[in-house]
């Protein structure tokens, strides 16, 4: 195993010569995959990987200043699949992920034959004609109580995160991997993400782009997927589905795991 994989605790799994590579979002690792992973495994070549920064990851690999924009954790994915030896795949990437993926596929576009953008934003602060979902105030509150008890913050973020039961097996597991990251890191990467705006890559984008996402979703309203499918400059086709919350392939995987597996499949027509 090369020092990137490494790194990144990437496993790879499956034997079909189409290859598939999952990101998730922030506050998670590479289990938030764990209810679509085994319906890929007789006919994909499956890549997973833990962002840096993530709780699996060694905190001491955590550069702040490579990744206070995007683009450091862009180029990561492009090592993985440098060592990889991989030259095409489809890439699926939740949440900041799926920004991650869009920019790699700019910089590479031809290492992507699609990319699946499932509650990704491009920008999260309101602006002149764009919703967001966020004014600079709630941001600042959300960091200063991010700094000042972490452990209370994740208690109360991830329910409202998950968009479920206070009580649920997925509230108990975003928790676990949200209170897993270094207090200090992940508001470094809460900073870098939801400060980020890069709406102006977004008719730089060449690969398909298949743009899914909950019906209610605390970080992304609906309105940001259609302004994802107005702005790229690629083909693009985008499916709301009636889950609740921001990580649906965790809290609704009978809903979710069909959609997925339909847009991984079907390529826009």
């Amino acid at each position: 195993m090369g020092m990137v994989e490494a790194a990144h605790n990437v496993k790879v799994l499956g034997s079909g010569e189409q290859v598939i590579v999952l990101a998730h979002g922030f506050g998670t690792d590479q289990s938030v995959w764990k209810h679509l992973v085994p319906h890929l495994l007789d006919d994909f070549k499956v890549v997973l990987f833990d962002t840096m920064g993530a709780g699996t990851t060694n905190p001491d690999y955590f550069d702040f200043e490579r990744y206070a924009t995007l683009e450091g954790y862009a180029y990561d994915l492009l090592a993985i699949l440098e060592e990889l030896q991989i030259f095409s795949c489809i890439y699926v990437g939740h949440s900041v992920s799926a920004m991650i993926g869009l920019i790699a596929s700019i910089n590479r576009p031809d290492l992507f034959t699609k990319t699946l953008l499932l509650s990704g934003s491009p920008r999260y602060l309101n602006d002149a004609e764009y919703y967001g979902g966020f004014e600079q105030e709630d941001l600042d509150q959300l960091f200063e109580a991010m700094r000042s008890n972490y452990k209370a913050w994740c208690a109360g973020f991830a329910p409202l995160a998950v968009g479920g039961d206070m009580d649920s097996v997925t509230v108990q597991e975003f928790s676990r991997t949200l209170f897993n990251m270094r207090p200090d890191i992940a508001l470094s990467v809460a900073q870098t993400i939801f400060q980020s705006d890069l709406r102006h890559i977004l008719g730089l984008a060449t690969v398909p782009c298949h743009i899914i996402q909950s019906m209610k979703d605390l970080a992304v309203p609906v309105a940001v997927s259609e302004y994802l499918h107005n702005h790229l400059g690629s083909d693009s086709v985008v499916e709301v589905m009636s889950s609740d919350g921001h990580l649906p392939q965790l809290s609704s995987p009978d809903i979710v795991i069909p959609v997925l597996l339909r847009h991984i499949r079907h390529d826009i027509a």
